[in-house]
């Protein structure tokens, strides 16, 4: 048997905290990762492993600590209600990849839609799906092909087209924004249930986009090895927020057809930003080389954001924990 103990330094609760362990962490239990089982309080904790890395959530409370005890047992089996996370390329809807977790939803365009006769789009944008579940909800929103209307659990509302959407990058070269062509090629790395691993390829930019997405969390993480630019959509009306020191830019609008109000917000590491412009109706942070980003939306209809203040709320926490990793310290 191992413990486990994370320690939060924030003096803020950090809900749906993903506690990761490598295999050299977990060697004395063996080289099997999914034989090993987590426990907290004599509760089983739900766990996945990834390549060799073992993974769980807990609620961490603020200036707190949470322990766990891991124990060998048999290979573990999930059943279909333990998924919170799910994405995959969708074919028979002009090769969408399609992703989302308990709180939110997105899609990048593949080539298909490119030459599709009735809308050709050609566009490396984030599209945003608006939640108010936490079913997961993507293919029976394809299978209905509805999804432009709420039918309960919410709906396509966002119009993404050839900006940049929420978190669409691209290069920025001589003062200007450029950006590739759709994905074509995608590869799932990791499923669920509690984390997703897709990567999607650009081969006119010789580029591999990562996105990582953890269950009960509103920001994605977005890696590449050529974006040095990404933004947000412009749009009337909008609330834009830009807080350079902290590496934020956000934007707070209105949904159409009366469905209230959404928020997109971009995270970067404040010391990469080189500069802070507006090109092609996107707002944008650029920064030094590619790299890391976060990219995460809020609904006031979702039931986690009762207004822009709350979500503003969410994403200031949410860079604090970016920047704060737990402490994990594992002992016999």
């Amino acid at each position: 048997m191992l413990t486990v103990t994370a320690g939060n330094d924030l003096p803020i609760a950090r809900p749906s905290e993903t506690i990761e362990l490598t295999a050299a962490q977990l060697a004395p239990l063996g080289d099997d990762l999914t034989r090993i089982h987590v426990y907290e309080r004599g509760k089983e904790v739900l766990a996945q492993v990834v390549g060799g890395t073992l993974l769980f959530q807990t609620d961490m409370p603020a200036s707190g600590s949470r322990s766990f005890e891991l124990r060998l047992g048999d290979k573990r089996v999930y059943k279909r209600e333990d998924f919170r996370v799910y994405g995959r390329f969708v074919r028979e809807r002009f090769d969408d990849f399609a992703w989302e977790n308990d709180r939110v939803a997105h899609r990048m365009y593949g080539a298909a839609l490119e030459t599709w006769e009735k809308e050709p789009l050609t566009s490396s944008t984030v599209d945003i799906w608006l939640k108010r579940t936490r079913r997961l909800v993507i293919n029976d929103w394809y299978m209905a092909d509805d999804y432009h209307r709420d039918t309960g659990e919410g709906a396509d509302f966002y119009s993404a087209g050839k900006s940049r959407g929420c978190g669409g990058g691209g290069v920025w070269r001589d003062g200007k924004l450029v950006v590739s062509k759709n994905f074509r090629d995608s590869k799932v790395i990791a499923n669920g249930p509690i984390r997703l691993i897709f990567e999607l390829y650009y081969p006119d930019f010789n580029e591999r986009k990562r996105i990582t997405l953890d269950a009960g969390q509103n920001f994605n993480r977005f890696e590449s090895d050529v974006t040095d630019a990404a933004g947000i959509k412009k749009v009337a009306g909008q609330n834009m927020r830009i807080d350079r020191d902290r590496g934020i830019v956000r934007a707070w609008e209105a949904v159409k057809d009366n469905n209230g109000e959404f928020g997109c917000a971009l995270v970067f590491d404040p010391k990469t930003i080189v500069d802070v412009v507006e090109a092609d109706g996107n707002q944008l942070i650029v920064t030094r080389t590619p790299g890391v980003y976060w990219v995460g939306t809020g609904w006031d209809r979702s039931g986690d954001f009762a207004n822009r203040d709350a979500f503003d709320r969410y994403v200031d926490q949410w860079t604090q924990r970016v920047r704060s990793p737990l402490r994990v310290e594992v002992t016999p």
